[in-house]
C-alpha cells in the first residue's frame, strides 16, 4: 500500500434527507371575506406536509372527513396533514414558519389544487387561469396571489360549513374534483417520485444489504452538502416563500 488517499469519483447528489422538500413561509396578512388574516385553502393529493414553526403565533385551520379543526401555532409547535386535508394557515402576529414536504418536486409539479368554487374546479382552463400568478415579486403578482387567495376562501367557507352542519358531501366532491383536475400529470409525478423518493428509500436498501455483507464500499461516497435560498419572497399559497433550489427536487413553475 502506497498510502496515497483513495480518490473516489463523487456520486450524484443526493436529496435532502427522506427526499424532503423545504420552504420558509411568512403567512399572509392579508385579511379575507371572513375577517381571517392568511393564506389560500388547498390540499394535496399524495403528499403529507408539515408546519415546524419557527416565529410568530398563528394557527392551521383543517377540512378532513373527521371535520373542522384549528390547530394552534407557536413557536417550536409542529403540525402536519395527510393528502387530501384542505388547510389554510391562518396569521396570528409574525407567523413565519419552514415547510417539510413530503416526495420533494411533486407539489412544486403541481401536487396542489385550491379550493375555487364548484363551477372554476369543473373547467380546467378557467381554474388554471384562475390559479395562475404573474412571473416575479412585485405588487401586480401580490395583487394577483390575493385574489387567488380570495377566491379560493370562497370554495373553503361553504365546504367548511358544510362540515359543520354534519355534510361532507361537498367536501367529498371538491376531492373528487381535485382528483380529475391533476390526473393527467399523475405520470410525471410518478416519474418524480421513482427519481426521488422512491430512489432514496431504495438506496437505503442497497446499503443496508452491502452492511449485511460485509462490503460497505459506498461509506467511500461520503460527502457532505450545503445550500442557501435561491429565491426570496415569492407568492406561495400560503404565504410569502423562501425557496431552494436543491439535489433532486424541482424548481416551482413561474408565478408560483
Amino acid at each position: 500500500m502506497s498510502g496515497r488517499p483513495v480518490l473516489v469519483k463523487p456520486g450524484p447528489p443526493h436529496p435532502l434527507p427522506g427526499a424532503v422538500g423545504l420552504s420558509h413561509l411568512s403567512a399572509y396578512d392579508w385579511e379575507a371575506a371572513d375577517g381571517v388574516c392568511g393564506g389560500s385553502p388547498h390540499l394535496h393529493l399524495v403528499c403529507t406536509e408539515a408546519y415546524v414553526v419557527t416565529g410568530g403565533r398563528g394557527a392551521v385551520q383543517t377540512l378532513s372527513p373527521d371535520g373542522y379543526r384549528e390547530i394552534p401555532l407557536e413557536p417550536g409547535s409542529i403540525a402536519w396533514f395527510t393528502p387530501g386535508t384542505v388547510h389554510r394557515m391562518v396569521q396570528g402576529g409574525d407567523l413565519r414558519i419552514t415547510v417539510l414536504m413530503q416526495n420533494s418536486g411533486l407539489p412544486e409539479a403541481g401536487d396542489a389544487v385550491f379550493t375555487f368554487p364548484p363551477e372554476v374546479l369543473a373547467d380546467p382552463a378557467r381554474y388554471a387561469e384562475a390559479a395562475r400568478l404573474p412571473p416575479g415579486t412585485g405588487p401586480d403578482t401580490a395583487a394577483a396571489a390575493r385574489r387567488r387567495r380570495d377566491l379560493a376562501v370562497v370554495g373553503y367557507l361553504v365546504l367548511r360549513e358544510a362540515l359543520a352542519d354534519g355534510d361532507n358531501d361537498p367536501y367529498l366532491e371538491f376531492q373528487r374534483a381535485a382528483a380529475r383536475l391533476v390526473r393527467d400529470k399523475v405520470p410525471h409525478w410518478r416519474e418524480l417520485w421513482q427519481a426521488g423518493a422512491l430512489a432514496t428509500a431504495e438506496r437505503t436498501g442497497a446499503q443496508l444489504d452491502a452492511l449485511a455483507s460485509g462490503e460497505p464500499s459506498y461509506l467511500g461516497e461520503a460527502t457532505a452538502h450545503e445550500a442557501a435560498p435561491t429565491r426570496l419572497g415569492g407568492f406561495g399559497m400560503c404565504g410569502r416563500r423562501d425557496e431552494y433550489n436543491l439535489p433532486g427536487t424541482t424548481l416551482p413553475s413561474p408565478g408560483e
